[in-house]
């Protein structure tokens, strides 16, 4: 079953994030702004760091866009912020990370791999409805390119703010949009 068009279920759980306090996130946090929550398998890890210090050199630019991101494990937050201190890749990351040993939210977003209790490699932009507009699930040795996100994050507002308009392939900000109708059908 597809989570696109669906509301974020319930979930609390304990966060680190560099320079605060460990703080308790809810479903509710993923509302009212945009948002990306980033699963990954595990803390001290091979493609994770790759992928979470890559996340964060996009991270100003989804901020200027409204966009909080979370990064999710099934880690503890004392484990997220052990690897914070001792990753030369991960201490940069400014961006919440979620710690999800309960497996709650990863079961949520349906990428719990059950038989290892690892989070699968996915990435979901939820609008501020906490509605889910878009997912991508790598298997576990396929890191992400988070610079992609940018674009997805355009074209969700984009198609936010404009309804009755959808947004091509490789739509950039200030292209051309379609506007779905009897009259373009086998046209493009």
């Amino acid at each position: 079953m597809s989570l696109i068009g669906s509301e974020v279920q319930p979930f609390q759980a304990s966060a680190f994030q560099a320079g605060k306090d460990f703080f308790e996130v809810t479903e509710a946090d993923l509302k009212g702004k945009w948002s990306i929550v980033c699963f990954y398998p595990a803390d001290f890890s091979f493609v994770c760091p790759t992928e979470l210090e890559d996340l964060q050199a996009e991270y100003p630019a989804l901020k200027e866009l409204g966009v909080e991101v979370y990064a999710v494990s099934t880690d503890t937050h004392f484990v997220h912020k052990a690897w914070h201190e001792h990753s030369n890749a991960v201490g940069k990351i400014e961006y919440t990370m979620i710690g999800d040993p309960s497996q709650t939210i990863s079961r949520n977003f349906d990428v719990l791999d059950e038989e290892s209790g690892l989070a699968d490699r996915g990435t979901f932009i939820i609008d501020p409805d906490g509605v889910i507009q878009a997912v991508e699930i790598n298997a576990g040795g396929i890191g992400r390119d988070a610079s992609i996100l940018i674009n997805k994050v355009k074209a969700a507002q984009y198609v936010r703010q404009n309804p009755g308009e959808v947004c091509p392939a490789k739509w950039e900000e200030g292209s051309e949009t379609l506007k779905p109708s009897l009259d373009i059908v086998g046209k493009i």
